[in-house]
């Protein structure tokens, strides 16, 4: 696989992280008015069942592809796809920072 064919999946995967986590911290910034007040264990069954889903999504987006390349025979490929996909995440991760501090 292509260096360029790389980086369009770790930016393509990237993307979809910071998306998929945008609507969870929507959801559950508002949350009293989606759902009311919950005063009873639906509330914490509720928040662990969204982490564990979470992890799962956001796990195939990041590890999904490169494992597959790794576990296929083309090691050097998903190592990179790996690295390059952390690095977009960190560049989005830095300018939502910079957004809220500027």
């Amino acid at each position: 696989m292509k260096n360029s064919k790389l980086l369009f999946w770790a930016t393509v995967d990237s993307l979809g992280i910071f998306v998929y986590v945008s609507a969870v911290s929507f959801v559950m910034f508002n949350s009293q008015n989606l759902f009311g007040k919950i005063d009873n264990f639906t509330g914490p069954l509720m928040i662990l069942l969204l982490f564990v889903v979470s992890a799962v999504i956001t796990g195939a987006l990041f590890f999904g592809r490169p494992a597959y390349l790794y576990l296929n025979g083309f090691k050097e490929q998903g190592i990179k796809l790996f690295f390059y996909t952390l690095a977009f995440l960190i560049v989005i991760t830095l300018i939502v920072f910079a957004i809220k501090i500027f």
